[in-house]
């Protein structure tokens, strides 16, 4: 039996894109920059694919920038900002980025941008009156995750965007965990870019987006043919954008009953795991992701067991699920998240990650529960009247 449960990584590419994908890759295989019949049949198909994303977001057409996933999204948005000052400004993001944020930012500093890391509470969630107090006049960007990766947290993203438009500072979200998950508009949400993924909601991988609030100016990071708008160039992966689009029309559609399902396996087993005294779930309980769930691994004797060990034990259990913290060059480092939170070192190595999706099952949900246990079980003093001094 075989269960996964590492959905916030990757998604499996839905059978109506893969369908469309083979179909396009024989048939509509021209350049969409070229004017003849070929080009224009593969320019047909990346603007329906443009449609498709567009009306995932209630967004205007041209408002949607096809990028090659959504790290290439996050770093258009930060650096296609930044590169349109001569002179370094400040820059606000908050401490619980993914790296595709985190990373760009610290290279800014580098260049002499002030960058301004927003604390975040035990939960993972940045208090939009912190915000408001960072702003600056020299602030011209500041973004914020939407659905935290590792811990599941949502921002109040509607509140925090609102502070941001009220001073006229440019507001970035990276939504790639959300989108296809909970409802994303536009129209209504106080955002000027916002960055998504294709093989997070079922498309292929090797494509993303960002939305860019018409009238908003980015510089763009390659030089070239000048597709996307001149944004972006480099000839479109026809194939890869439609597999997206179709995938993002399709969780569109099935997102209501979809969230609701999600939700429920959810807070299954976090009921079913609730009595098990090595598990303290990480993240805000309430206000996160549907599909996520999150702990931090401890024994009651303070013994701790790392999030990867515990991956390669539920592995060889036919599981799959994620750590929470991240291996550089062979040596296990806590993760920047939990450390963000308060977790102190030895904690932050020891998060684990289940997320779940529409191959998910209450069984898979009733068996994982039950290995992760017996696996804990093993490898954990347990808190019993033995032990307890």
């Amino acid at each position: 039996m075989q269960i996964y449960l590492d959905y916030s990584a990757t998604t499996p590419t839905r059978p109506e894109a893969i369908a469309a994908m083979q179909s396009i890759m024989a048939e509509q295989w021209g350049n969409p920059s070229s004017l003849h019949e070929w080009g224009n049949r593969s320019a047909m198909v990346l603007e329906l694919a443009r449609g498709q994303v567009a009306g995932l977001l209630n967004a205007p057409l041209d408002s949607i920038l096809f990028t090659a996933g959504g790290t290439e999204a996050d770093n258009l948005a930060i650096m296609g900002i930044a590169r349109g000052y001569a002179q370094p400004q400040h820059l606000i993001v908050s401490s619980v980025e993914h790296s595709a944020i985190a990373e760009p930012a610290r290279w800014l500093a580098t260049q002499g941008w002030d960058v301004t890391w927003l604390p975040v509470d035990a939960t993972g969630r940045v208090a939009p009156q912190d915000l408001a107090q960072a702003i600056r006049s020299d602030t011209a960007l500041i973004s914020i995750i939407y659905g935290q990766s590792e811990v599941g947290t949502l921002q109040p993203i509607a509140e925090l965007g609102a502070i941001a438009r009220a001073h006229d500072i440019l507001f970035h979200t990276d939504a790639v965990q959300v989108a296809g998950r909970l409802p994303l508009d536009v129209q209504t949400l106080p955002v000027d870019l916002l960055s998504l993924s294709s093989h997070k909601l079922y498309g292929p991988q090797g494509a993303g987006a960002l939305y860019v609030r018409p009238g908003v100016k980015l510089l763009p990071l390659l030089g070239g043919g000048g597709q996307e708008r001149g944004l972006r160039s480099g000839t479109q992966a026809v194939a890869n954008l439609a597999g997206f689009g179709i995938a993002a029309e399709l969780a569109a559609a099935e997102m209501p009953a979809e969230t609701v399902r999600l939700i429920q396996l959810r807070d299954r087993l976090f009921h079913q795991l609730a009595d098990v005294s090595e598990l303290m779930i990480t993240g805000h309980r309430r206000d996160r992701l549907p599909h996520h769930a999150s702990f931090c691994v401890t024994a009651a004797d303070g013994d701790t067991v790392s999030g990867k060990t515990l991956v390669r034990q539920m592995n060889g259990a036919g599981i799959g699920i994620s750590a929470g913290s991240a291996c550089h060059s062979g040596k296990l480092s806590p993760s920047p998240i939990l450390k963000a939170m308060g977790y102190r070192d030895r904690h932050a190595l020891c998060g684990i990650r289940l997320t779940f999706g529409r191959q998910t099952t209450a069984a898979d949900i009733d068996w994982t529960a039950l290995v992760l246990q017996q696996i804990l079980d093993r490898t954990l003093p347990r808190l019993t009247p033995a032990n307890v001094s």
